[in-house]
């Protein structure tokens, strides 16, 4: 397709799904625009430099910090992630801060929730119960290997305040080969659990939000097409749509594709999912502040909120994010690789 074929289709396509988000009685103009923008399925961002790197702790020195969950809650981000370090291979760290230029300077406190291998955090209010929920994964039973667990809270500052964990699941279902980065997200009925099997699918389990956090459904594959690890949902603000971003490899870097859905258990449909037109990768991210990342990697939306149904704002996108240079990684094993986390910034067209 020629670039003028090419650029009629996109503004027939940017029409059309204005004409649609126009109609939606609670749509602004300027809502209209932004959900427009979305539904086309184009994406370009910025992005500064890393705003978090390993701490220092000479006591148990720390490789990287990666796979970061956020939420505002009290004028404070509040984000909780990964740590690789020597003592203790995977384990979950908090640091809170009023502006992310400040992020790097923040205290850090490691969760004493678990003494073993916890590790890929998800933090949200679940409001039925009046808890903060933390789910992540964990071996809490060496026969029964990796599984989906939680701890509560109802301090989100006080990171001493975490429950022991508790699994959502006692032990991966049979039919499933592997399962990895797990994530809830709420609608007015259900709870739904979406995880990935590093082999091109995405599952999802389903529990009734009286039964939360067990009670789960049989897992079943939602998704398949050339995807890896770290699916996140989202619901979208003003629309009646959900949005899947999941993240893809390519000669060894990392980014990311997006997914649409009508509902949280509905059929996913591409909304940028290819190399060429990727949610977030290098081809679709300039940096502003000198080049210190390859590689987009699990990440985490910015949402409006902090409870569990995980909304976004089609206007404000922002993407918190591991990254890492190409040079900084080769040949290391993956858990020596020094991650950082930075933040992407949608532009705006």
């Amino acid at each position: 397709m020629s670039t003028t074929s090419v650029s009629l289709f996109m503004g027939l396509l940017l029409a059309t799904a204005s004409a649609a988000w126009a109609a939606s009685p609670e749509s602004s103009p300027a809502a209209s625009v932004a959900g427009a923008r979305l539904l086309a399925g184009e994406f370009r961002w910025t992005t500064g430099p890393p705003l978090v790197g390993p701490a220092d702790r000479p006591e148990d020195p720390c490789q990287a910090v990666k796979d970061p969950t956020i939420v505002r809650y009290q004028d404070r981000w509040h984000v909780f992630c990964t740590i690789r370090s020597e003592k203790r291979t995977h384990q979950i760290e908090y640091l809170a801060f009023a502006d992310f230029r400040d992020a790097d300077k923040a205290s850090r406190h490691v969760l004493q929730a678990s003494d073993g291998y916890f590790c890929a955090p998800q933090v949200f209010y679940f409001t039925p119960q009046g808890r903060w929920y933390l789910i992540y994964q964990a071996v809490l039973d060496p026969e029964k290997g990796m599984v989906p667990a939680c701890s509560t809270s109802a301090h989100l500052a006080d990171p001493a305040s975490w429950s022991r964990p508790i699994a959502l699941i006692d032990r991966k279902p049979d039919h499933v080969s592997a399962w990895i980065d797990f994530w809830v997200v709420c609608d007015r009925q259900r709870a739904h659990l979406f995880f990935t099997s590093l082999d091109g699918r995405m599952w999802r389990s389903e529990t009734r939000l009286a039964d939360f956090p067990r009670g789960w459904s049989r897992p079943e594959v939602v998704l398949q097409d050339d995807i890896f690890e770290a699916g996140h949902t989202y619901t979208l603000k003003g629309m009646d749509q959900y949005l899947t971003v999941v993240e893809a490899q390519a000669d060894g870097r990392r980014y990311y594709k997006a997914y649409l859905a009508d509902s949280l258990g509905g059929k996913w449909r591409p909304l940028a999912a290819t190399r060429e037109r990727p949610f977030a990768s290098p081809a679709n991210v300039k940096e502003i502040a000198g080049h210190w990342t390859d590689s987009f990697s699990h990440g985490e939306l910015l949402r409006t909120g902090h409870d569990e149904h995980l909304e976004v704002d089609p206007a404000q996108l922002r993407f918190l994010f591991q990254g890492v240079l190409d040079e900084h990684k080769a040949g290391k094993p993956y858990g020596r690789i020094p991650w950082q986390l930075g933040l992407l910034e949608r532009v705006a067209r």
